[in-house]
């Protein structure tokens, strides 16, 4: 096992902690707790004319790094272009006091959907990954990343980037809370319940979660006016069965204004479905998202709507969602902290989940 320390930026503190605390759990683990724990091993001081130092506290050398980061919607209610910078200088930080290797777990990468290299505009993800690479990260984690190219924008013998499928911490949230053994399985899921992509690039999502519990798929082909962000013209609805009387659940990465989400559920109302639910891992819930989900709710038009915590969610909001379900993911996080600093094979947690493998031996990580 390699020596190691979890530290985070602030605005990943909390994270940070859980992950420990889950790893701590592990008899391996047990008595180490106190020695991994490097949550408060970062001082960050801020100048009078806006600059920014990050200090180490204490002797990390020649030990792995793992530093949990964010720029996304948090509780220190720090903004995305500080949470950069403040990453940026760490990993600096951490490279000057000789760490072995630095890994950065990002559970969401909010340039992410800044990754398409034809246009004439910067490329939010590349900019920020070649970044991190040229400071002297190694290896890069993160929670379903808005495209597989996205992997392959830095050279894997510089820094190579993991990129966790955590759809499969929902899908396993499905099988515990909404149909729980075989039978609901075979009698319910798969007569009554369809998958539904958000759009035509979505369609990967969607069939991936139909095929995990053998239920028909759905595909929504929206129209976008690419000149304005978040806007959508048109949605078109393409299915192989009748979605009358079907429970659907449109499978998406993220939701970020709920602009889609509301489009395609009233184009799917018509079709009288009996009930429309939403899945997404990152919710970032960006105005006016929580008003058009609240809304969607109280009309009857949306019953369950599921996310991950890769994104901070305190209270839930400001504003309340009803039926919103937050599913944990530190646990996870510190299962693949473990693979890594055990030099393991990630190969059980980047499996594809089948429902009847996991009813039949509810183990997420035996998939």
């Amino acid at each position: 096992m390699n020596d190691f320390i979890i530290t985070a930026t602030r605005p990943m503190k909390a994270y940070a902690s859980q992950v420990i605390s889950h790893l701590s759990k592990f008899p391996s683990f047990l008595t180490m707790a106190d020695s991994i724990n490097g949550v408060e091993l970062l001082r960050t001081d801020r100048f009078a004319d806006g600059e920014m130092e990050v200090v180490v506290n204490r002797s990390i050398r020649g030990k792995d790094l793992i530093l949990f980061t964010s720029a996304a919607r948090n509780e220190a209610g720090i903004g995305v272009e500080e949470a950069k910078i403040e990453l940026y200088h760490t990993v600096d930080a951490l490279k000057r006091s000789q760490a072995a290797r630095i890994i950065v777990f990002e559970p969401y990468v909010s340039c992410a959907r800044s990754d398409r290299t034809t246009r004439r505009s910067s490329v939010g993800l590349w900019v920020h990954l070649k970044t991190l690479a040229g400071l002297g990260v190694r290896h890069f984690v993160t929670y379903q990343l808005h495209s597989d190219k996205s992997r392959s924008m830095v050279d894997p013998t510089i820094c190579l980037v993991d990129d966790i499928p955590a759809l499969t911490l929902l899908k396993r949230y499905l099988c515990d809370v909404y149909i729980r053994n075989m039978g609901v399985l075979e009698r319910e899921v798969r007569a009554n319940w369809a998958f539904c992509s958000v759009d035509a690039g979505g369609e990967k999502l969607g069939r991936d979660f139909a095929n995990s519990f053998g239920a028909p798929l759905v595909v929504a082909h929206k129209q976008r006016d690419y000149s304005k962000s978040n806007t959508i013209e048109s949605v078109n609805i393409l299915s192989a069965e009748p979605v009358e009387g079907k429970a659907l659940w449109i499978v998406d990465d993220m939701v970020d204004t709920a602009g889609s989400v509301e489009g395609l559920i009233r184009a799917l109302e018509p079709l009288r479905p009996a009930e429309i639910n939403l899945i997404a891992v990152h919710a970032l819930f960006s105005a006016p998202a929580a008003r058009r989900l609240t809304q969607l709710a109280g009309e009857g038009l949306l019953n369950h709507i599921m996310v991950t915590d890769t994104i901070s969610c305190p209270g839930c909001l400001p504003e309340s969602i009803p039926n919103l379900e937050v599913v944990p993911s530190s646990e996870l996080s510190a299962r693949i902290v473990r693979t890594i600093v055990t030099n393991r094979s990630m190969t059980k947690l980047l499996r594809p989940f089948s429902a009847d493998i996991y009813l039949n031996s509810p183990n997420l990580f035996n998939q």
